[in-house]
């Protein structure tokens, strides 16, 4: 009996742990295995068209963002762009990102809810905090704003633009 109940509790233990650490992903769900579309204009009048995948991996402890969009400083090349990573970091009890690109750069940050927005906050240059907000408004469209964003505040928008769900992978 004793034994039994250890077991019980072991195999409920190592369920809940799993539960635990895929379900602090799931601000994705609505996202995972999905492509989706954007296309704006920054302030400065350059423009932006990418397309995003989100896929989970690893068991579902991490969520894969692929990134295709223009690929050269002239936006004349369209081709893989950015390569990301989202991870629960159990230390710090946060969800992480890194945002590899293909001129180089790698972008880091947090991840967090607000409400159903998903918002990602990250160190640009030395002294700029920025927030990229996928605005929830249905579970087919998402609105991106990127901009500096302090205590709920916009100070300042640099793109506003919508993301649309273009394909449901199979």
């Amino acid at each position: 009996m004793k034994k039994n109940y250890i077991t019980a509790l072991i195999t409920l233990m190592a369920f809940a742990y799993s539960y635990c650490q895929n379900s602090d992903l799931s601000i994705y769900k609505n996202l995972v295995d999905k492509t989706w579309k954007l296309e704006g204009t920054w302030g400065d009048g350059s423009k932006l068209k990418q397309e995003i995948t989100f896929e989970y991996h690893l068991n579902k402890s991490i969520v894969i963002a692929k990134t295709i969009g223009y690929t050269n400083k002239a936006q004349t090349k369209f081709g893989e762009r950015n390569y990301g990573i989202r991870k629960y970091d159990a230390t710090s009890k946060q969800i992480k990102f890194w945002e590899f690109d293909v001129f180089g750069g790698v972008t880091t940050g947090k991840i967090y809810l607000e409400g159903k927005n998903i918002v990602h906050q990250y160190q640009y240059g030395d002294d700029t905090t920025l927030t990229d907000m996928w605005e929830y408004v249905d579970d087919s469209t998402y609105n991106l704003k990127i901009g500096k964003y302090k205590n709920g505040i916009w100070e300042q928008v640099y793109l506003n633009t919508p993301i649309k769900l273009v394909n449901i992978k199979k």
